[in-house]
């Protein structure tokens, strides 16, 4: 397989899964103990080399992602896989295929496998696949998420089986004074771990995967399945059933929740059944709901408007780069724009549209040019650099939202 190319693609219904669609391509969002990339390329034994998530995205690039490219960019020469970023394989086994074939997962097409001289595959065609029918048909096992809460919903049972998948036969741990572990799943450890005394595992429900580098201080109680990435640390609290990104800081109640990279919540508050992206800072006591007062089903604003997403716990959507003052609540199904920063100690709307500043729903427009200018300083503090190509992304991304704002 190590001889095909892997690029992933957004359709027309990954693009509009906002907040976070506005800033990065869909497949560098984290799913279980994956990003929804590295599942692919886990799948299709190979390395993606590029994602298709429109003109918008061309440009992003983070450190160990893969870049956002334009059809055309696609090569001319060699077998190419386009895979959908919203399918979720079961198993790590892709078929062997040799002749140009459309892929299906669930009954809908999630991609193409194309040889040689198969031709190419057109703009409008990866916004609806469906549409493309190409050679023969092979049904592939797996899933295909529909809506951005279903990586919270679903998040408890793929952590299980990505544990399970990745991990099976890790050795347990030498045990170490003042640390304690209830259960029988495994817990796993990377290279150059810190775990300080007084610290609980519970693997009752799940294993736990802690990678390298991590560090759980005092008073921590992780319970499972949990998985935190590299070089992110723990400081405190009951933190339950997560998926974590690399270089993170987290503290406080956390429960039902996904945290992309670079995100600090290095104080107390809750936050439950939520998703935060990435360089995403939390002020100190930031707490939202995650359960209605009636108990009724939970609505999210969408660019499709307002949707009963049929669950009954569903607390927030961060997207990139978003910050909040201390004290901030958020009420439940709440949408963060990427880019805003509300504070006050007042509950914003249901609804932040990207790039807006302001406490509680007297929100203005977040001035560009001071925007980029806090971006560059928080991503200088981790030894990163705001590339040519981010800077153009987010300058895009911040003129596509104007009309939210207004």
């Amino acid at each position: 397989m190590s001889d095909r190319s892997l690029y992933m693609f957004d359709d027309a219904r990954a693009r509009a899964w906002a907040p976070f669609a506005l800033t990065r391509p869909v497949g560098e969002l984290l799913f279980g103990a994956l990003l929804q990339r590295e599942r692919a390329e886990r799948f299709w034994k190979t390395q993606c080399a590029g994602h298709l998530a429109g003109e918008a995205l061309t440009g992003f690039e983070e450190p160990g992602t893969a870049p956002a490219l334009e059809p055309g960019e696609l090569p001319d020469t060699g077998p190419v896989v386009l895979f959908s970023s919203r399918a979720v394989p079961l198993g790590w086994e892709a078929p062997d295929i040799a002749e140009a074939t459309t892929l299906l997962m669930a009954g809908s097409v999630v991609g193409w496998f194309l040889p040689e001289g198969a031709g190419s595959i057109s703009g409008d065609q990866l916004l609806n696949p469906d549409d493309a029918q190409i050679g023969g048909r092979i049904e592939l096992e797996g899933r295909v998420l529909a809506n951005p809460w279903d990586l919270i919903a679903d998040n408890h049972a793929q952590l299980i089986l990505d544990l399970q998948n990745t991990f099976p036969n890790a050795p347990p741990p030498t045990r170490r004074d003042g640390v304690h572990l209830i259960g029988e799943g495994v817990l796993s450890l990377g290279e150059d771990v810190v775990i300080e005394p007084q610290v609980v595992f519970d693997t009752t429900a799940g294993g736990i995967r802690l990678e390298d580098g991590v560090t759980v201080k005092a008073f921590t109680r992780l319970a499972g399945p949990a998985y935190v990435g590299a070089g992110t640390m723990l400081l405190g609290g009951e933190v339950s059933d997560v998926s974590i990104g690399p270089a993170c800081k987290v503290r406080g109640e956390v429960t039902h929740t996904v945290i992309l990279g670079h995100t600090n919540k290095a104080h107390d508050g809750f936050l439950g059944h939520a998703y935060v992206g990435c360089w995403v800072n939390l002020g100190a006591g930031t707490t939202n709901s995650n359960l209605r007062n009636d108990y009724g089903t939970v609505r999210v604003t969408t660019p499709e408007g307002r949707i009963d997403t049929g669950l009954l716990k569903l607390g927030c959507l961060i997207g990139d780069h978003v910050k909040t003052g201390i004290g901030t609540t958020l009420n439940t199904g709440s949408v963060l724009g990427a880019g805003s920063n509300v504070f006050g100690g007042v509950m914003p709307p249901a609804l932040v549209p990207p790039f807006s500043w302001g406490a509680g729903a007297d929100l203005t427009e977040y001035r560009l040019d001071k925007f980029l200018e806090v971006t560059e300083r928080v991503l200088a503090r981790r030894g990163l650099e705001l590339t040519a190509g981010m800077r153009a992304l987010l300058s895009g991304a911040w003129e596509r939202s104007r009309p939210d704002r207004s």
